[in-house]
């Protein structure tokens, strides 16, 4: 009998403990586990994520009553809650960085731009699932849906109309948020949990810019700097060329190269003169690059996760308005398409008078350049962009001979996945190393090609313009095969703390390549400033890039880039 009562008692414990719900969190772990060990997030804290865990529950349960009956209910019902955790897993695996809310804004780009494998990939793992789910769903259960939906409701409203409400409960019952690592805080608290948070954060950051909208201020401060500009300027020439994706393999310390990937005419050209700039982006995001380059604030993402997603073509007067005022002419030339990004309404914002896409994306056929044929590489080449870029500025000298130019040209060539024409640019160099990435070896020789395509460019500028001030600067490094996993396999800048963030520069002053101590992308106006200036500008107040003892303030800098964006999104 006692038998009986222990094996009756034993069979109550086990159904308690092994069930759908148990077996589902014990499923999530296991994923997280295994993401964990290919480079993704460390999932040791998974179980102490309770919050995390009560709204796993709480979704899995919502999504298993309002679906029909069948053997495959309790798989099924887990396919969105998954779904989400891979969209975010492989936004930070490819782009090393946290998925947001606002990311959500990318995504058109991203479908654009992604391999045709990666997308194959995602149309199988992520898109049949929700396919399959939503097939499923008993749309008769109207009130189930409807009722059970409350509480993520309440949940989205007290994130977007009572943020502080939601952070500080979270900071006071999460496991706590790590300053200065979005993935650490999320290793401790869980990817929903964060998600929201971070947007949380972001409705918080735009009430915060209502005491910064100033617009008469604004225009004060600006005209004041154009006033400043034009005592002090020298007016010349600037050309500011932004490389996407444009990776030095000399700065893997783990990889040989069978010749070498620096071209001979850039060799000549720029020896050892070349420098650094840390980008506020990894693997992606262009525009975070721009907005810093363009700008001389900061990408925060405080607003968005790419803040030109935010312009509304409003001036806020950045490098190119302030120069607009002063007397340039400022030319705007991105080798892709103008919805990327926003980047119509964000060029306008930040000052350009002319915007020129190429004429096979945009209705505007008035465009000087051309992609031309792009059939077996995606993207159009440096060399074909620059060429047609330096016509028109020969061209734009001569018209209007006293009117200095600002030159900012975006290229796209060199963007994932390095696709390369092997009869137009035969490969040329091996990369060899314990560790392979295919990416990294057809990376390798359009950075050969791309240096003599730079080489000829400068020096073509030099002949045309020679006092000028000439900077060419990477938007980011790319993510590769592996992500950041294969810059820290290679030994990416000796694997130096954020050695993925830093970027090819280099800058030639009146014919002359120079080089600055490593410097942020946010201070490029500075230099161009400077420049303009015979120095003044430098003298007037402390520039990071001359003198590394000189420390940016980070409160002046968080008030600059809120009151920017404040007009900005007007």
């Amino acid at each position: 009998m006692m038998q009986i009562f222990q094996l009756q008692y034993s069979r109550k414990i086990f159904q308690v403990l092994i069930n759908r719900y148990s077996i589902f969190l014990l499923s999530m772990y296991l994923y997280v586990s295994i993401i964990s060990l290919q480079g993704g997030m460390d999932s040791t804290a998974f179980f102490t994520q309770w919050v995390e865990l009560i709204f796993l529950i709480y979704l899995y349960v919502y999504f298993y009553l309002i679906l029909h009956p069948g053997r495959w209910r309790s798989l099924i019902a887990a396919l969105p809650i998954l779904v989400g955790y891979l969209v975010q897993d492989y936004y930070y695996l490819v782009y090393g960085k946290v998925f947001r809310l606002i990311s959500a804004l990318e995504l058109p780009e991203l479908v654009q731009i992604i391999p045709l494998t990666d997308g194959m990939l995602i149309m199988i793992f992520m898109v049949m699932p929700l396919i399959v789910f939503f097939s499923v769903i008993n749309y008769r259960k109207m009130h189930i849906i409807s009722y059970g939906a409350l509480p993520l409701c309440l949940l989205t409203g007290l994130v977007v109309f009572s943020p502080r409400v939601y952070t500080d409960f979270v900071l006071g019952s999460g496991n706590g948020i790590v300053k200065y690592s979005d993935a650490k805080s999320v290793e401790s608290n869980g990817r929903y949990t964060m998600m929201f948070y971070k947007e949380a954060e972001r409705q918080s950051a735009l009430n915060m810019t209502s005491p910064y909208r100033n617009r008469i201020l604004l225009e004060s401060k600006a005209e004041a700097m154009a006033v400043k500009l034009k005592n002090n300027g020298n007016y010349r020439n600037i050309h500011l060329i932004v490389l996407e994706s444009f990776l030095d393999p000399r700065l893997f310390k783990r990889v040989r190269f069978t010749t070498n990937p620096v071209h001979p005419d850039f060799v000549r050209l720029f020896g050892e003169n070349t420098g650094l700039s840390i980008s506020p982006v990894f693997g992606g995001a262009t525009a975070q690059a721009e907005f810093e380059v363009l700008c001389g604030v900061p990408a925060l993402e405080k607003l968005s996760s790419v803040e030109f997603n935010v312009f509304s073509g409003a001036p806020v007067y950045c490098l190119p308005g302030l120069l607009d005022k002063a007397g340039y002419h400022t030319v705007a030339t991105n080798a892709y398409k103008p919805n990327f990004f926003n980047a119509a309404l964000a060029y306008k914002g930040t000052g350009f008078n002319k915007i020129y896409f190429p004429r096979e994306y945009t209705s505007n056929k008035n465009s000087y350049f051309s992609v031309g044929d792009v059939s077996k590489e995606n993207y159009m080449f440096d060399g074909d962009l620059l060429d047609q870029n330096l016509t028109f500025v020969a061209k734009k000298l001569k018209e209007t001979p006293k009117t200095p130019i600002f030159n900012y040209v975006m290229t796209i060539y060199g963007h994932m996945p390095h696709v390369m024409d092997d009869v137009r640019r035969p490969e040329v160099i091996r990369v060899l190393s314990d560790y392979p990435d295919d990416h990294l070896q057809r990376s390798t020789n359009q950075f050969y090609y791309r240096t003599q395509a730079i080489a000829n460019y400068v020096n073509a500028l030099i002949k045309l313009d020679k006092n000028s001030l000439i900077i060419l600067v990477s938007d980011h490094v790319p993510p590769l095969r592996n992500g950041p996993n294969t810059y820290r396999e290679l030994n990416y800048m000796n694997n130096i703390a954020g050695s993925f963030y830093y970027n090819s520069l280099m800058i030639v002053e009146n014919g002359k390549p120079i080089v600055f101590d490593d410097m942020r992308h946010f201070d490029i106006p500075d230099v161009i400033f400077n420049y303009i200036t015979d120095g003044a500008h430098c003298r007037e107040q402390p520039c990071a890039f001359l003198n590394k003892a000189t420390s940016h303030d980070r409160q002046l800098l968080l008030d600059k880039y809120y009151f920017l964006m404040a007009h900005a999104s007007e």
